[in-house]
């Protein structure tokens, strides 16, 4: 069996193997002290890891490297405020996680915002950006940034097992991505003097005019050869996208209440315009929706999955891209299905 690693000894740690993943000490039962070397030949860095029963995970912070101690001293301190983090951790306490560089700033953003972190994944994390310490970070690092993102294709379809399609990235995409990477750093820095390179800021800035009308829309051959392979759980939703002026959202939104079949009258309250709208919709429209009322409450979401849920962005995308994977068109977005209802 393997010695147990002492850290106290300052002729073991100097022998230690250079690696990411810090060596650990067992201090007491979920308390543990890490050292990781330094690959320039300076003094190493202290690590403690806490276990965090309420959560059932584990708790990291970084000590810092006792530069102004002695190095027989230095392991003394470090098991010190390790144990005190774990008695804080064990009082109900939380161990906040320092922020030091710029992805440690998009992960902090990220924590309830899934949304932001898928972005940041494909963006920020294996971008070069991601490890400029903050207190470090110019106009220079985020323009150099904005360059490879405008350079980069924007992803029609992430389907994984299918074709991967891409478009050139747009301005309103680029403003996007920008927007959420400048909330994140606005959390944690504040902004620089304006027109130095302190003003990071500057280099985020939104393109003006970027957010252009939509055009695209599908022709009724290409909404017919839509229909014809989508998913049958999502058919009764797509075709109201093609049959609806409605955006995928205010449909997913709709409830049984909202449609009187007596009247073919549909009332949407929930769209991007904000306010609620009656509409009174064709023959083909209302049969398909009278068909979804069957066995509904009036509150049940009037379109819903074989599972009983209602559809969302994360949802309703799936079989679309599959569509799309499956040649119906080059390029199909869900507004443009709608936008093809519009123009029937």
């Amino acid at each position: 069996m393997a010695m147990a690693l002492d850290l106290s000894r300052v002729k073991d740690r100097d022998g230690l193997k250079v690696q990411r993943e810090p060596h650990w000490q067992r201090l007491r039962a979920g308390c543990f002290l890490g050292y990781r070397r330094s690959k320039q030949g300076a003094k190493g860095t202290w690590i403690a890891r806490i276990y965090d029963a309420e959560t059932c995970k584990y708790q990291l912070k970084t000590l810092g490297d006792f530069g102004a101690l002695a190095g027989n001293e230095m392991f003394a301190a470090a098991k010190k405020e390790a144990e005190a983090l774990a008695d804080l951790v064990e009082a109900g306490g939380e161990v906040r996680p320092e922020v030091e560089t710029v992805a440690d700033a998009c992960r902090e953003y990220a924590k309830d915002r899934p949304e932001a972190g898928q972005r940041f994944e494909r963006y920020v994390y294996r971008d070069a950006i991601a490890n400029v310490k903050l207190e470090k970070l110019r106009r220079r690092h985020l323009l150099d940034w904005r360059t490879r993102l405008e350079k980069t294709p924007a992803a029609v379809s992430r389907n994984k097992s299918g074709p991967k399609l891409t478009r050139a990235r747009a301005p309103s995409t680029l403003n996007r991505d920008m927007a959420i990477l400048r909330a994140a750093l606005r959390k944690v820095k504040v902004h620089g003097t304006p027109n130095t390179e302190a003003a990071w800021q500057e280099a985020l800035q939104s393109i003006k005019k970027a957010d252009r009308r939509r055009t695209l829309y599908l022709s009724r051959e290409q909404r017919r050869a839509l229909l014809a392979v989508i998913d049958a759980d999502a058919a009764p939703f797509v075709q109201a996208l093609c049959l609806l002026p409605l955006r995928p959202g205010a449909l997913a939104s709709l409830t049984a209440s909202d449609f009187d079949k007596h009247t073919a009258e549909l009332t949407v309250s929930k769209d991007k315009a904000g306010e609620s709208r009656r509409i009174k919709l064709p023959a083909e429209a209302s049969k398909l929706l009278a068909s979804q009322l069957q066995d509904k409450l009036p509150t049940a979401p009037l379109f819903r999955r074989a599972n009983g849920q209602p559809w969302s962005k994360e949802t309703w995308k799936i079989p679309i891209n599959r569509a799309v994977v499956a040649g119906v068109c080059t390029a199909v977005t869900n507004q443009a299905i709608g936008s093809s209802a519009a123009c029937r």
